[in-house]
C-alpha cells in the first residue's frame, strides 16, 4: 500500500504544474515521436503474432501477452508511411486508449523525458502526415511528433458518437437549456468531433477549442463581456487531459481559482486510465472525470450537471 501512495504522489505532483513526460520513440529513420507515459503499459521487443483473418491492413497481427490478447497496430502504416520490417528486432508499446488495450509496433524505444506543456505547440498546418499530429515540441535541438493516436483508432475501429434513445430523452427533462453555452477544449481533431455528435442531444450551443490555453482566453473574454460569473452562461466545460500549450489539469485549476469561472462545472474527459486519476481529479477541483469514449455516459454526465445543483450532483460521484 506503501508503494501505491508513493507512486500516486510522485505522479500528481505535476499535476497542476502543467507537465508531462512523454516516451520517445521512432517508426523510421532519425524522426522521433512521442507519447505520454501516463498511456504506456509497457515496452517490449515484439514477439511473434498471430495473423487474424479480415483484419485492417495496419494491423500486423495479434500478440498474447500476459494473457491477453492484443493488436498490435504498425503506427508506421497507420499514418502513411511504409511498414515497419524485421519485426521480430522491434518494439511494441502496449497502451491504454478509450478503455481497451493496444500494441503499437515501432522501430525503436529510445527514452523518457519530462517536459512543460507550454513547449508542447500544435502541429503546422498542411498534408500529409502532419494531419496525424495533435502537437510538436523541440528535444535536443530536433523535433519531436506527438501523434493523433485517437484519429488512427477511429480509422482502424471507428466510434459510434450516437447518444441512444433513453439517453436523449433524458435529457430533454429539466430546465431550459437553449440559451447555454458548453465549452468543448481537445486537441484531437476527431475527439471534439465525437464530443459534438454526442451533445448535440442535449440541446445546447457547443464552443470547441483546441487547447487549454485557447480555453482559458474564450472563457476570460466571456467573463469580461458578461462582466463577472459566466456560470449562468457557460454552466460547464468539457475538457481533455493532454493538450498542447496547457493541459486540461492546468486549465481546470486556473478556471477554479478565477472568481469569475470558479462556479462553472468541470468534466475531464480523457484517453488517460489508471489508479492516478481520481487522485489528480481531486487535486485540480474538477467536478468528474470519464473516459473516452461511450456517448451515452457523457451526455448523462453533461444532463447532470446543467439541470442539478452542485451538493446533489457531487453526492452522486461519492
Amino acid at each position: 500500500m506503501a508503494g501505491i501512495l508513493d507512486s500516486v504522489n510522485q505522479r500528481t505532483q505535476l499535476v497542476g504544474q502543467n507537465r508531462l513526460e512523454l516516451l520517445l520513440f521512432r517508426l523510421h529513420g532519425r524522426q522521433r515521436f512521442g507519447i505520454n507515459v501516463f498511456k504506456v503499459r509497457e515496452v517490449l521487443q515484439c514477439p511473434r503474432l498471430t495473423a487474424m483473418p479480415r483484419r485492417n491492413s495496419f494491423v500486423r497481427g495479434v500478440a498474447h501477452i500476459r494473457g491477453q490478447a492484443v493488436s498490435v497496430i504498425d503506427l508506421s502504416l497507420a499514418t502513411g508511411g511504409r511498414p515497419i520490417e524485421d519485426i521480430k528486432n522491434r518494439f511494441i508499446i502496449i497502451a491504454e486508449y478509450n478503455r481497451s488495450v493496444q500494441g503499437f509496433l515501432v522501430e525503436g524505444v529510445e527514452r523518457i523525458v519530462n517536459i512543460n506543456w507550454e513547449a508542447v505547440l500544435p502541429p503546422p498546418k498542411g498534408a500529409g502526415r502532419y494531419s496525424y499530429l495533435t502537437a510538436v515540441t523541440e528535444i535536443e535541438d530536433e523535433l519531436v511528433e506527438i501523434l493523433d493516436v485517437e484519429k488512427i483508432l477511429d480509422e482502424i475501429t471507428p466510434i459510434n458518437a450516437e447518444v441512444s434513445e433513453a439517453v436523449r430523452e433524458q435529457s430533454k427533462e429539466g430546465r431550459s437549456l437553449e440559451e447555454m453555452t458548453i465549452l468543448v477544449a481537445d486537441d484531437s481533431t476527431v475527439a471534439r468531433n465525437q464530443v459534438k455528435r454526442a451533445l448535440n442531444s442535449v440541446g445546447v450551443t457547443i464552443e470547441l477549442v483546441k487547447n487549454g490555453r485557447e480555453a482559458l482566453d474564450w472563457l476570460k473574454a466571456k467573463a469580461e463581456e458578461v462582466g463577472g460569473d459566466i456560470s449562468t452562461q457557460v454552466p460547464l466545460m468539457v475538457s481533455d487531459i493532454e493538450m498542447p500549450e496547457m493541459d486540461g489539469y492546468t486549465l481546470t485549476a486556473e478556471v477554479k481559482a478565477n472568481p469569475d469561472l470558479k462556479n462553472m462545472h468541470v468534466i475531464l474527459h480523457t484517453s488517460l486510465s489508471g489508479v492516478f486519476n481520481q487522485a489528480m481529479v481531486k487535486k485540480v477541483g474538477a467536478d468528474d472525470f470519464i473516459a473516452k469514449f461511450h456517448p451515452d455516459e457523457l451526455a448523462s454526465a453533461v444532463h447532470k450537471w446543467l439541470i442539478t445543483d452542485e451538493p446533489a450532483a457531487k453526492a452522486q460521484l461519492e
